[in-house]
């Protein structure tokens, strides 16, 4: 009975190493390629500046049967981001069709210290705008191409700060329905 236990357990063993061994394998940087290495951003200034806001407002949700707050945003910020998809679309790993066309852009706005994002505690919310004012276009017809996109982003944030994160996450879809994601983040100085 002993000696069927022992037989056992090194099998529970053996098997449990072989899978060990199976599963580490050895991973490659150049193995698959992330949405950073075919599609690249630039941005105008990096980092950012932010100034006095323009008079747009936000509302605050009060509940309790108190009425809602109409607020002006403090600050508001512009800056250009230009995407460009590189020849690693190309490559058996993407293998995109063209044209690539974006088809959303989102923005998100957090408060940050020394470039290091600091969300808010105790229910504070941050509050903030994105929205394209101007762009090059929509489309990428091929390899190399280029599309510049202005943004300006108010915001007010818990801390009072101007310092910011804006993360513009841009939606794309190759002519073969492929979907991916570019998020650019674009640090606003204090």
């Amino acid at each position: 009975m002993n000696q069927m236990r022992r037989v056992v357990g090194s099998m529970f063993v053996l098997v449990g190493m072989s899978s060990v061994v199976a599963c580490q394998s050895p991973t490659s940087a150049s193995s698959t390629l992330s949405v950073d290495d075919f599609v690249t951003a630039t941005i105008s200034p990096d980092p950012a500046v932010a100034g006095e806001s323009t008079g747009r407002t936000y509302r605050v949700v009060r509940g309790n049967n108190q009425p809602d707050e109409i607020l002006t945003y403090p600050y508001v910020t512009s800056f250009s981001i230009t995407l460009t998809v590189n020849s690693n679309a190309l490559s058996d790993d993407v293998d995109l069709t063209f044209p690539v066309t974006i088809t959303s852009v989102t923005g998100k706005v957090q408060q940050a210290s020394a470039g290091i994002v600091t969300p808010p505690t105790g229910g504070e919310v941050e509050h903030y705008e994105s929205v394209i004012t101007q762009s090059s276009g929509s489309q990428f017809a091929a390899v190399n191409n280029t599309v510049t996109m202005s943004f300006q982003a108010f915001y007010a944030l818990p801390n009072g700060r101007r310092e910011a994160l804006v993360t513009q996450s841009v939606a794309l879809k190759d002519n073969d329905g492929k979907t991916f994601t570019k998020n650019v983040d674009v640090r606003v100085a204090p």
